[in-house]
């Protein structure tokens, strides 16, 4: 950053010199290098070996050997199974069932009927369909419904928000497509396979945080003093929102263990922590929402500064903080109706048990939602004031009555 003499530079529209803070920013690029490092290290401290992950899952398969799942064109769908008073199916030879034929395997060019429950056959599939089978190989080879094949839509979709993307944002946008590259390689090179070779949930969570972060911030919105302030505001967020987890996760005594998925995980990753996954998981799901906030929040605060350049450094902090709380308002909604969108299914069903909500605050899915919600949302909101002080603290100074020296 220079010497530490003091420098003036000129802004604003009137052509006046703002003295540069260099303390703030000493301050906050020395708080980001011993994050950076504390990444590093961390990485280098946590990265499982390959004979580790090796171990947990080189025992774990998800079908038993010779079962394979050749593709399959639907020839003909049958009408779903009428549903019994009780809720069963029971498919019938002239309902339920898809005829189609396989298309390679062994069995490469034969018709079979395999049975579907009655959504798939609701779902809107057609002849012409292509569909994934289940093969178990036998004195005679039996076959069942896997799933439908989906990749040509998400292709599609994927490439018109890539298209839209880098459209609209451009150069910006192509660097957050990056980015978001990036973060899905750390997350499943790093922090999946950390966490089933049973290291603690929380430092993993934090150092895939870190460096996602620094990444994804510094090649999107460019390397400079105000995306430092958001880079610095998010890792603050994101340390909060760990140590809300932790707490939450011990006062409520959740055990981090939800549905059939908790289930496979104790069965085949013992060394799991599950609470700690969970606190994990806080963090990660925070994430995208808590840089969303802390980069607005610095950008307004240097945009304040540029169209007020007379501004008091307390008077800067109030206006940004006026834009945080609109931020703050209407991300909220986002965070709850993000994870009620997500956890519908579970609701829908407490819905039609008829349970008191005061009993349903002693089931693990409920508490586990409010818990997620609540911990991201404290975080969020306390990120708001600290990136907005930090940005006030290092943007140049007032530039009322000044010189310009050069």
């Amino acid at each position: 950053m220079g010497s530490g003499h003091a420098h003036r530079h000129r802004a604003g529209p009137g052509g006046a010199g703002v003295e540069v803070a260099r303390g703030p920013r000493a301050v906050l690029l020395a708080f980001l290098a011993l994050a950076a490092v504390a990444t590093v290290v961390g990485l280098f401290a946590l990265w499982p070996s390959d004979a580790d992950v090796e171990e947990v899952t080189g025992s774990v398969s998800y079908a038993a050997p010779g079962v394979t799942f050749p593709t399959a064109t639907v020839r003909v769908v049958q009408p779903a199974c009428p549903r019994a008073e009780d809720g069963s199916v029971e498919p019938g030879p002239d309902c339920g069932q898809l005829r189609v034929r396989v298309e390679d395997g062994a069995d490469e060019g034969s018709t079979v009927s395999v049975s579907v429950p009655p959504e798939v056959s609701e779902s809107g599939l057609e002849p012409g369909d292509t569909v994934r089978l289940q093969r178990v190989p036998g004195d005679e080879a039996s076959f069942s419904y896997f799933g439908t094949e989906r990749r040509t839509p998400l292709l599609v979709m994927t490439l018109v928000f890539v298209v839209l993307v880098i459209a609209v944002a451009r150069w910006r946008g192509f660097f957050a497509l990056l980015g978001l590259a990036f973060s899905g390689l750390v997350i499943w090179e790093f922090l999946l396979p950390a966490l089933l070779t049973g290291e603690p949930g929380v430092a993993v969570g934090l150092v895939a945080s870190g460096a996602i972060m620094f990444v994804v911030l510094y090649s999107t919105h460019g390397v400079s003093i105000r995306t430092s302030a958001a880079l610095a505001g998010t890792l603050v967020g994101v340390l909060v929102t760990a140590g809300l987890g932790v707490v939450a996760v011990d006062a409520t005594r959740l055990t981090g263990v939800e549905g059939e998925s908790g289930a496979i995980l104790t069965t085949f990753a013992g060394d799991l922590d599950f609470q700690g996954l969970f606190a994990c998981a806080i963090v990660i799901a925070g994430l995208g929402v808590l840089n969303d906030v802390t980069i607005t929040q610095a950008s307004s605060v240097w945009e304040i500064r540029s169209a007020a350049p007379d501004l008091g450094r307390r008077q800067v902090f109030a206006g940004g903080m006026r834009i945080g709380r609109d931020h703050i308002a209407s991300t909220i909604y986002t965070i709850v109706f993000a994870y009620a969108g997500t956890a519908l299914a579970v609701l829908l069903i407490l819905q039609l048990y008829g349970l008191p909500i005061r009993e349903l605050l002693a089931t693990e899915e409920i508490t586990t939602e409010i818990v997620r919600t609540l911990a991201s949302s404290i975080g969020l909101v306390l990120a708001v004031p600290l990136t907005t002080g930090i940005a006030a603290l290092t943007v140049p100074g007032p530039s009322r009555a000044r010189e310009d020296v050069r």
